[in-house]
C-alpha cells in the first residue's frame, strides 16, 4: 500500500467515515489501542475487520488523486499477461492492464514509487502509466499467470542467432544453450502445472515445433515455437532424462523430478522419432497429492454399493478398466484410502508410484533391475499382506499369481485396458486363467472413463428433440415415472432431484466459456458402472460367455452402465450430453 503521512492517512479515514463504509466508534477504539500496541493504525484497522482492503486502496488513491481499479474478480487476458514477466510482477508487485497510445498501463501497491515506475519503463522500453490496487487485487492477477513467456522468447532469439552464426560460417553444430533453453522448459512445465495438465505434447512440424497439452482431457494447443529450438530443447530433455542425446532412430523412455512453483512433479518421458523431427510427450505426476475419495470422484448410488461391497470381503479381486487416462489408478487409490487400517498390511507394486500415502507400503517396478510386476508380486505374497495392490495387469504371468493371491487369503486390486467392466472376463480368460478359478476370485469388476465437469459459471436451457429422445432411450426406465416416485429413485441412483421421465424436454446446463474454465468446464467426474460377480455371472463366466452377454445379465440385475451414469450425470448438471458422447458414445 502506498505510504501515507499522518495528515493522508487521516484523510482516509475520514473519507470513509463520511461515505459510512466505516463505524467511527469502531475506529476510534483501534484508535485507542493502537496507542498501546504501537502497531500501524491499517494493520490494525484490517486485522480488527472494520475495513478491508479492497476499501483501504480505493480511499487511499482518492486522497492521492491518482486512478484506483479493482482487480478482485477481474479475469485477466494472458496475452495481457506476458507484458510482464511474472518475475517482475511477483518481485515489484505491479501487473500489466494493457496497453494504451503507446504506454503500458499497470496496477500497482504503490503509485508513489519512482523508481518502481522508472525501472519498469526501462525494462519494457516504454512510458508506464501507474494505477492503484490492493494486495488482494494484485495477487488475484499473480494467481493467473499460467505460464510466464519470456524464457521462452529469449530461447528463440539465442537459438535463431546461433543458427544464423552457424549458417554464416559454414560451421554445423549441435545448438545448446542450457541458460535460454533450461528457462524456456521451465516456462513450458510452469504453464502445464498452473494449467493442471496431466500431459504435454512437444510435436515438431516441417517449419515449426507446436506444443500441446492436454488439460481435463482434452489436447489444446499452447503455442508455437521456430523449428530452430528443437534440437536444443530436446537435447536438454534428454540429458534430464539421463537419455542419449546423439540417439535419433529409436524412442527412448525416460523420468525426472523438478520444483515447479514450489511442488515437486515427476516427470514421464517418451521421445519418438518422427517424420519431420522428434516427438516428446511428458507426463507430469503432481506429488503432492490429492484428497482422493471415491464419492467425490463421482461415483454413487448402485455402482458405489457394490464396489464397497466387494472391498468388504476379506479376499478375492477388484478389477478396474478403461483406456489410458481414466483415471484407474486414481479409483485404486481411492479404495485403498477407505479400507486402510492399522490392522492390515497393505502392499503395492506400481509402474510409477503416483500418489505417496502413509501407513501403505509402495513399491515401484524397476525393469532395468529385474523388478517387474510378475516378479514383484512375488516377492509381496512373502511379505505377509492382506491387501495387495498391482498397478496393471499385463500378461498372463502377472495374471496368473493375482489370481493364485487371491485364492490364497488376500484381497487383490489392479487394473486392465479394456473397454468395458464385462470385457475384463473375457480378456483375462485370453490371457490363460481357467474359468472356474476367475469365477471363484472375482469379486467386482469396474469400468470406467472421465468426463469434464460443468463450470460454476453456467446457464439452462431446455433439451432438443434429438437430445429428449436420446436421454429417454438411455436413461427412461431409469428416471423416477412421477413426481412421489423422485426421492426414492433419487437415493437410489445417488443422485438429488432427478427429474421425472417426460417427452417434452429436460433442463440442461452448459458453464459460460472464460479464462478460467475454457469449453465452460472445470474438472473432471467419472462415470463407472461395477458388476457383483455374483452365481449368475460366475456361470457365464464358466460357460466362456461373451462380454455382451455378460453386460446383459448385469442390467438385468440393476448395473448402471457408463452411458446410463453419464446421462444421469448430465440430467442432473455435472457435465453436458456432449460431454458424455464424446467418451462413452460406443458404449451401450
Amino acid at each position: 500500500m502506498a505510504l501515507l503521512t499522518k495528515d493522508g492517512l487521516e484523510r482516509v479515514i475520514g473519507l470513509l467515515q463520511a461515505e459510512g463504509l466505516v463505524d467511527p466508534q469502531a475506529v476510534a477504539q483501534v484508535q485507542q489501542e493502537v496507542l498501546q500496541t504501537k502497531r500501524p493504525l491499517i494493520e490494525t484497522l484490517l486485522a480488527k475487520n472494520v475495513v478491508n482492503d479492497e476499501m483501504i486502496a480505493r480511499a487511499t488513491a482518492a486522497v492521492m488523486g491518482v486512478p484506483y481499479v479493482n482487480l478482485r474478480n477481474v479475469e485477466m487476458d494472458q496475452a495481457v499477461l506476458t507484458l510482464l514477466p511474472l518475475e517482475v510482477a511477483e518481485r515489484s508487485m505491479v501487473v500489466p492492464l494493457g496497453e494504451n497510445n503507446g504506454q503500458l498501463v499497470v496496477a500497482m501497491l504503490d503509485v508513489g514509487n519512482i523508481q518502481a515506475v522508472d525501472y519498469l519503463a526501462t525494462l519494457t522500453g516504454k512510458p508506464v502509466r501507474a494505477m492503484m490496487t490492493s494486495n488482494e487485487g494484485i495477487r488475484s492477477v499473480l494467481g493467473q499467470y499460467k505460464g510466464d513467456f519470456t524464457g521462452v522468447a529469449q530461447a528463440v532469439k539465442v537459438t535463431n542467432k546461433e543458427v544464423a552464426q552457424a549458417k554464416s560460417s559454414s560451421n554445423v553444430k549441435t545448438i545448446t544453450q542450457d541458460s535460454p533453453i533450461s528457462k524456456a522448459l521451465t516456462s513450458i512445465l510452469e504453464f502445464a502445472v498452473k494449467s493442471k495438465a496431466s500431459d504435454v505434447h512437444i510435436e515438431p512440424l516441417e517449419n515449426s515445433l507446436i506444443i500441446r497439452c492436454r488439460i481435463d482431457g482434452v489436447l489444446r494447443k499452447v503455442m508455437e515455437l521456430p523449428k530452430a529450438i528443437e534440437p536444443a530443447l530436446v537435447s536438454r530433455i534428454k540429458i534430464l532424462a539421463n537419455l542419449k542425446i546423439d540417439e535419433h532412430r529409436i524412442p527412448q523412455d525416460g523420468q525426472f523430478a523438478v520444483m515447479v512453483s514450489d511442488r515437486e512433479v515427476d516427470l514421464r518421458i517418451a521421445i519418438s522419432p518422427v517424420v519431420w523431427g522428434e516427438q516428446v510427450v511428458i507426463r507430469l505426476l503432481d506429488k503432492s497429492g490429492t484428497a482422493m475419495e471415491i464419492e467425490k470422484m463421482g461415483m454413487t448410488g448402485r455402482a458405489l454399493r457394490t464396489v464397497i461391497s466387494g472391498i468388504s470381503k476379506p479376499n478375492g479381486m477388484i478389477l478396474t478398466s478403461g483406456p489410458t487416462g481414466s483415471g484407474k489408478s486414481t479409483t485404486l487409490y481411492a479404495l485403498i484410502k477407505r479400507i486402510k487400517s492399522e490392522k492390515i498390511n497393505i502392499v503395492t507394486l506400481e509402474d510409477p508410484v503416483e500418489y505417496k500415502m502413509d501407513g501403505v507400503n509402495q513399491i515401484q517396478v524397476n525393469t532395468d533391475a529385474g523388478l517387474t510386476f510378475a516378479s514383484g508380486l512375488r516377492s509381496i505374497l512373502r511379505q505377509d499382506p492382506d491387501v495387495v495392490m498391482v498397478g496393471e495387469i499385463r500378461d498372463s504371468e502377472t495374471a496368473n499369481l493375482a489370481v493364485q493371491a487371491s485364492l490364497t487369503g488376500h484381497l487383490v486390486l489392479s487394473t486392465l485396458h479394456t473397454n468395458s467392466a464385462a470385457g475384463i472376463l473375457p480378456r483375462l480368460l485370453d490371457m490363460g486363467i481357467e474359468p472356474f478359478l476367475l469365477a471363484s476370485t472375482l469379486n467386482t469388476v469396474i469400468g470406467q472413463r472421465l468426463v469434464r465437469r460443468v463450470a460454476e459459471k453456467r446457464t439452462a436451457s431446455q433439451s432438443t428433440d434429438m437430445q429428449t429422445k436420446e436421454i429417454n432411450s438411455v436413461i427412461g426406465d431409469l428416471l423416477p415415472q412421477k413426481q412421489e416416485d423422485v426421492a426414492m429413485v433419487s437415493e437410489d441412483l445417488g443422485y438429488n432431484g432427478l427429474p421425472v421421465k417426460n417427452d417434452t424436454g429436460y433442463t440442461l446446463v452448459k458453464g459460460v466459456d472464460d479464462q478460467k474454465s475454457p469449453g465452460g468446464y472445470t474438472g473432471r467426474a467419472g462415470l463407472y458402472e461395477a458388476i457383483d460377480v455374483d452365481e449368475d455371472i460366475q456361470k457365464l463366466i464358466v460357460s466362456h460367455a461373451t462380454s455382451s452377454e455378460v453386460m446383459r445379465v448385469a442390467k438385468e440385475k440393476g448395473t448402471i452402465t457408463m452411458r446410463q451414469d453419464g446421462m444421469l450425470k448430465a440430467v442432473s448438471g455435472i457435465t453436458t450430453i456432449e460431454e458424455v458422447n464424446r467418451v462413452a458414445s460406443d458404449l451401450t
